[in-house]
C-alpha cells in the first residue's frame, strides 16, 4: 500500500506555508556550528567544576571554550548553516560562562562582590533588552508607514533580525563598529574574558615575576641611561623619589596575571561601556515601539469609525 506524499514535499524538502520558503531537512552531519556550541557548553561546565581548586585545568578549558566562540560563527557562515537557534545558543553560552566566572570572582574578592554582581546584571540585561527590541519590531512590519511613527533615532535597528549583531550605523556608530568589524569584536571579547581570567589566576598565583634579590634600582637607572643619558636618568630619580620608589615597589611585587590584567583592563572597561550603550539604545527602541503600536491602534480605530459612519 503506497503512502500518499505530502503536497508540499519536494525531494527531501518541504515548503513552509507561512512564507513559501523551502526548508531543508538538515542531516546530523550538517549541524557543525551547533555541535561546536554544544562542545563549548561541556567545556565551560568542566571549567566551572575545576574552578575552585584547579586553576590550570580551569583556565585551559575556559580558554578553549571561549576561543571556539569565534569558530562556530565562521563555520556557520562558511557552511551556510546560520540559524536563529545557533545565534541564541551562542549568546546564551557566552553570558552564562562569563556569569559563572564572575560569581567565583565575587567569592574570591568579597570587597568587590557588588561590582561583579553589577557586571553580571549589566551583561545579561543589555543583551536581553537588545534582542527583545529586535523581536518586538516584527509585528510592526505589517504597517506600511510604521517607521514614520517612531520618534527615535534608533528606529532603524528594528529589522526583526535573527542575530543581535545586526546593527546599522545610524542606530549607534559605536555598536556598528563593535558588531560589524570582526577584528574589533574579537579583540573586545577576548580581552574582556582574559581580564576576568587574570583576576581569577591572581587569586592563586601570588609569586612575583622578578626575584626580590634583583637590584631593581640599578637596573632602572641603567635602562633610563641607555634610553636617554646618565644625567637625565639621575635627575629623574632624584627629582621624583616617591614615584621612583613606587615604581620599584610595583616591579618587585607584580605577578604575571597582574601584568596581563593591567594590559586588558582598559579594553574590559570599554566592553562594559558598550553594554551600557546597547542597553540605552534598546530602551529607546522599545519606547518607540510602544508609541508606534499605540498610534497604529488609534489609526485602526479611526478607520473603523469612518467605515461605520459610511455604512450608516
Amino acid at each position: 500500500m503506497s503512502v500518499p506524499k505530502e503536497p508540499n514535499a519536494v525531494q527531501g524538502k518541504s515548503l513552509d506555508p507561512s512564507n513559501n520558503l523551502i526548508r531543508t531537512r538538515t542531516p546530523s552531519r550538517q549541524r557543525v556550528p551547533n555541535l561546536i556550541g554544544y562542545s563549548r557548553i561541556i567545556l565551560a561546565a568542566f571549567a566551572l567544576w575545576y574552578m575552585p581548586y584547579h586553576p590550570k585545568a580551569c583556565t585551559l578549558l575556559y580558554g578553549v571554550s571561549c576561543l571556539l566562540d569565534a569558530v562556530d560563527g565562521q563555520a556557520a557562515r562558511a557552511l551556510g548553516q546560520t540559524s536563529k537557534f545557533g545565534a541564541v545558543l551562542d549568546m546564551v553560552t557566552d553570558r552564562c560562562t562569563t556569569a559563572g566566572l564572575l560569581c567565583f570572582l565575587s567569592s574570591a574578592y568579597p570587597s568587590l562582590a557588588l561590582l561583579f554582581q553589577f557586571l553580571i546584571a549589566l551583561d545579561f540585561a543589555s543583551h536581553y533588552i537588545h534582542m527583545y527590541a529586535q523581536v518586538s519590531a516584527r509585528p510592526l512590519s505589517r504597517y506600511t508607514d510604521w517607521k514614520s511613527l517612531l520618534c527615535f533615532e534608533s528606529s532603524s535597528l528594528l529589522t526583526g533580525s535573527s542575530s543581535h549583531k545586526a546593527v546599522t550605523s545610524d542606530v549607534s556608530r559605536i555598536l556598528w563598529y563593535y558588531y560589524n568589524d570582526s577584528r574589533t569584536l574579537f579583540l573586545f571579547c577576548f580581552c574582556n574574558e582574559l581580564f576576568y581570567v587574570c583576576l581569577y589566576l591572581n587569586a592563586f598565583y601570588t609569586q612575583p615575576i622578578l626575584s626580590p634579590n634583583l637590584p631593581i634600582s640599578a637596573m632602572l637607572l641603567r635602562g633610563m641611561s641607555v634610553a636617554s643619558s646618565p644625567e637625565t636618568a639621575w635627575k629623574i630619580a632624584t627629582h621624583f623619589p616617591k614615584a621612583s620608589n613606587l615604581l620599584i615597589w610595583f616591579i618587585r611585587q607584580v605577578t604575571w596575571p597582574q601584568v596581563f590584567a593591567i594590559l586588558t583592563g582598559p579594553v574590559c572597561f570599554g566592553k562594559n561601556v558598550i553594554n551600557c550603550v546597547q542597553f540605552w539604545k534598546a530602551s529607546k527602541i522599545l519606547v518607540g515601539v510602544d508609541l508606534a503600536e499605540r498610534e497604529a491602534a488609534r489609526q485602526a480605530q479611526r478607520q473603523k469609525a469612518a467605515g461605520t459612519g459610511k455604512a450608516n
